[in-house]
């Protein structure tokens, strides 16, 4: 039965969950994970009775140990969850009551008190703390969480389509607005068949923006078209700079972003730029760099943006759009345990959109 909203919740002491104990180590399904008692839970958290969970690249990476920073272990991964507030700790100030529909994010908690926090850079704050890598995330069925950054889902938009827009969703939609453009400009965006692309496109489009999409094959190809994308590079066939010049009378694109997991789109990118022209970093190839051509790069006024993930106001912005049909997702619905062969498909740079992984 699929898991609902209550106002109260019988919450067990074991759960079904997948945790890694080592990087790159045996992905294990558990059916007799501890769930966190109510009792048990301190200031600010919240436990989350997850019904479905997005699988990210970040949570790929996370398991292999891509990344120059250290992950606890064992670990949890995932952080798109989905579900239903099943309790709060005591002394928490919060709107949120028990049933409420929630996200559960890559960014858990914050300070909330330092100068990032206050700017609103909440994912930049030095006690930030990230699900799926920090603290165990949404690869299970009761999750904890925190009161201060869970996002609230708006009635009537199924949790399943949920999912992706709280990681994927909330990162494309605030790389989009840190192009800071004008309805019209040029966009490209590499890897727009994927996860995070095909959000990309979408959210770029409701935005206003001319779209140029590069990725390889039909499926993919389909997919951008559907939302209206007739512009499409196949990276595997064509000249990519010498294609976006050519579709932009040899002016070149006023914005790129970045979520191809190769670190060459970065440098072609800048290649194919206009003056002026933004290019937004979010995928992150293990050990990527990007080599830059300081004269050109001035010449031609580029800038150069990393964009991590959403503040709290983008990730309601991101939600809201979506709920309102504005942005769909592209996604397959599987089973918790189907994890590794989903890991296996996106190493393999063979998914088509998402995988929502249902954790009933």
């Amino acid at each position: 039965m699929p898991v609902q909203s209550s106002t109260h919740y019988d919450i067990p002491k074991t759960q079904n969950a997948i945790v890694f104990e080592e990087q790159n180590g045996p992905l294990m399904y558990k059916t007799d994970w501890p769930v966190v008692q109510p009792n048990e839970l301190k200031p600010g958290e919240v436990l989350v009775r997850i019904a479905y969970s997005g699988v990210c690249h970040t949570d790929l990476h996370a398991w292999l140990g891509d990344w120059p920073l250290d992950n606890k272990l064992p670990l949890v991964g995932g952080h798109e969850g989905s579900g239903y507030v099943a309790a709060i700790a005591d002394h928490t100030n919060t709107t949120l009551k028990v049933g409420d529909a929630v996200g559960v994010k890559w960014l858990a908690d914050s300070c909330l008190a330092c100068e990032n926090c206050r700017r609103t850079e909440e994912s930049n704050c030095q006690e930030a703390k990230n699900h799926g890598f920090g603290v165990d995330g949404s690869f299970q069925q009761w999750c904890v969480s925190y009161a201060n950054h869970l996002t609230k889902i708006p009635d009537g938009f199924p949790l399943d389509a949920a999912a992706p827009i709280l990681c994927a969703g909330v990162t494309v939609y605030k790389a989009i607005k840190n192009i800071g453009g004008n309805p019209g400009d040029v966009v490209v965006v590499p890897g727009a068949g994927g996860g995070l692309g095909h959000l990309a496109c979408q959210y770029a489009i409701a935005r206003g923006y001319r779209v140029i999409a590069i990725d390889s094959g039909n499926d993919k190809r389909e997919l951008v078209k559907s939302y209206g994308i007739n512009e499409f590079i196949d990276y595997q066939s064509e000249d990519i700079v010498a294609r976006v010049k050519e579709l932009t009378d040899g002016h070149g694109a006023h914005g790129a972003i970045i979520v191809a997991s190769g670190a060459k789109a970065y440098e072609q990118a800048l290649d194919y730029l206009r003056p002026k022209g933004v290019l937004v970093c979010v995928g992150l190839p293990p050990n990527g760099e990007i080599k830059v051509d300081v004269f050109f790069t001035v010449f031609k006024q580029l800038q150069i943006k990393g964009s991590y993930v959403g503040n709290r106001q983008d990730s309601i912005e991101a939600i809201d759009i979506a709920a309102r049909g504005k942005v769909k997702t592209a996604y397959k619905v599987e089973k918790l345990s189907n994890l590794p062969d989903v890991f296996k498909r996106m190493k393999d740079l063979t998914l088509v959109g998402r995988v929502v992984l249902d954790c009933e």
